[in-house]
């Protein structure tokens, strides 16, 4: 989601809410159209080229996603060669390019090679899994939180081997406004500091997705 108050900047509770594509979110060069984007958006060298990342507000592992009844798939080695859904320009794309940096994060490993990238749009992905191993794809990348909630639903789907790496999520903003940066992430802490993003995340999620936002 992305949100624009003009013309007055002076609160982040006072806006309007557009929800346009992601690539156009990610792609920056907004022109005004929106001021924040609150997003599941990782910080990455690539997208800090056109966008800031202010705060970081949430955090969950990125996971391996398998159908139920698949016997071969175990663990992130073992989709060498394997058709693998990835939402379309997310960092899980990235990752299965291996092609991915967290800025200030440690390296990420890359234990496979010659992976069959699809990327789509994740429900589709995840509908497509749950046909079984192999119709269509063989496994997807995907937040944990994203893959339990498919899990819970679908009854056909489990996280196999262990979280990929840690997935920061930003606030983002178009590049270059030092000012608007500060207030935005000021905002955000206050709100954490309240305790009212981790009221939000218990009642949504009913974990803590706050707690390593740092």
């Amino acid at each position: 989601m992305s949100t624009s108050r003009r013309p007055s900047r002076t609160s982040l509770a006072s806006s309007s809410s557009w929800t346009p594509g992601w690539e156009t979110i990610v792609g920056g060069k907004w022109a005004g159209r929106w001021d924040i984007g609150i997003t599941s958006t990782t910080p990455t060298e690539d997208r800090a080229k056109v966008l800031d990342f202010p705060v970081i507000y949430y955090s969950l592992p990125a996971a391996l996603v398998v159908n139920k009844d698949e016997q071969n798939i175990k663990s992130i080695a073992d989709i060498s060669g394997k058709r693998v859904g990835v939402g379309s320009g997310s960092s899980y794309e990235a990752y299965i390019n291996r092609n991915f940096v967290i800025p200030g994060q440690p390296a990420i490993e890359f234990p496979f090679h010659d992976v069959q990238v699809v990327p789509g749009d994740e429900t589709v992905n995840f509908q497509n899994l749950a046909l079984g191993p192999g119709v269509r794809l063989d496994a997807i990348v995907a937040s944990l939180g994203t893959a339990q909630g498919q899990i819970d639903a679908t009854g056909k789907l489990k996280v196999v081997g262990e979280p990929l790496f840690a997935e920061p999520n930003a606030i983002i903003t178009d590049k270059g406004d030092a000012e608007w940066d500060a207030e935005v992430k000021r905002v955000v802490e206050e709100l954490k500091s309240e305790g009212k993003l981790l009221a939000i995340s218990k009642k949504w999620f009913g974990v803590d997705i706050t707690k390593d936002a740092d």
